[in-house]
């Protein structure tokens, strides 16, 4: 009897060794470092989540340095995190980037700007200098600019562009009127500088109606083609949205989780707390399914980008709902 039993447990310890060796691996690479912008999948990490879907997923940050298109292209990632106009570029370029989930609905992207510039509404953008981010964040803008007959090459009656670094110096410093900021991290950096809200006046690129969809999840559409890889995300995108919804109705856990998974140290409690709060605002109108309305609206507004537009033409099979059909039902 003792020898049976040893041997159900020896094979009881296989099954189980077998089990946990078959977590399916999963690299996703982040537009930008880690913080609460990416709260969802740190949740699903710290969770369980993806250990649930068997999968064992590594999440990669990002910085000033790292081009999750390039990364993708590499074969250093299986998911990476991006905004559609850089995305819809690579495309355009080559690179077959598809759109499999959508987890933010708005667009967290806005101009704030100085009163004391002589900034009011719009009306006022002529002869000013504004602060833009490039490497494919500038086309809403240039769109925007468009949209309201000014031209960007520093000539009269229009605006002055000043390619702007990842900070809001330009706008302390006064050298531009307006700086580009996110609603749930650079906008904070000038109040906490010391300018106050009264002091500033903002405008949503979502309220404009030149806002473009951001970080969406890409995979490369030679990979849908392996249903073992179609498996995998399916499994990868319910757990990353089941771990944005805890985010969304546990803000202040998950921001500390974010900070758990911050090696530089370099995040504060107060500012993820924030950011947290302020990105479940944009996610919170998601399921995960790209919005057909809100892409065909981003592709429209890259399209219209001015002189030099983002994309020249209209993208096919760029986007599945494949994977959160199968996913969210």
């Amino acid at each position: 009897m003792k020898s049976i039993f040893k041997g159900v447990i020896a094979g009881t310890l296989m099954l189980a060794g077998t089990t946990a060796q078959a977590a399916d691996d999963v690299t996703l690479q982040l537009k930008w470092v880690t913080q609460a912008q990416f709260a969802g999948y740190y949740v699903a990490l710290d969770k369980g989540f993806y250990e649930e879907e068997g999968l064992n997923v590594t999440i990669k940050p990002g910085g000033p340095d790292i081009a999750p298109a390039q990364v993708i292209a590499g074969g250093g990632a299986d998911v990476v995190l991006d905004w559609m106009p850089s995305a819809l570029a690579s495309r355009e370029k080559g690179l077959d980037l598809v759109n499999i989930a959508q987890p933010f609905k708005a667009s967290g992207m806005m101009l704030t700007c100085r009163k004391d510039a002589g900034i009011a509404s719009p009306a006022d953008f002529p002869d000013k200098t504004l602060g833009v981010w490039f490497f494919g964040n500038e086309y809403p803008f240039l769109s925007w600019m468009s949209k309201l007959g000014l031209k960007t090459d520093g000539s009269a009656g229009g605006v002055t562009v000043l390619k702007q670094g990842f900070n809001v110096d330009p706008l302390l410093q006064k050298q531009a009127a307006c700086v580009s900021t996110m609603t749930y991290n650079e906008y904070w950096q000038v109040i906490d500088a010391g300018l106050s809200p009264e002091e500033l006046v903002v405008f949503k690129y979502e309220d404009e109606g030149v806002s473009t969809l951001e970080d969406g999840m890409y995979v490369l559409g030679s990979n849908l083609e392996d249903p073992a890889f179609k498996d995998k995300m399916v499994r990868f995108v319910r757990a990353s949205m089941k771990g944005w919804k805890y985010a969304e109705a546990n803000t202040d856990e998950a921001a500390d989780i974010v900070l758990d998974n911050d090696a530089s140290g370099a995040q504060t409690e107060k500012h993820q707390r924030r950011m947290m709060s302020e990105v479940a605002k944009l996610t919170a109108g998601s399921n995960g399914a790209l919005d057909v309305a809100d892409y065909e609206r981003t592709v429209t507004s890259l399209l219209e980008g001015g002189s030099d537009p983002v994309i020249t033409k209209m993208p096919e099979g760029a986007w599945t709902h494949e994977i959160t059909d199968a996913a969210l039902n």
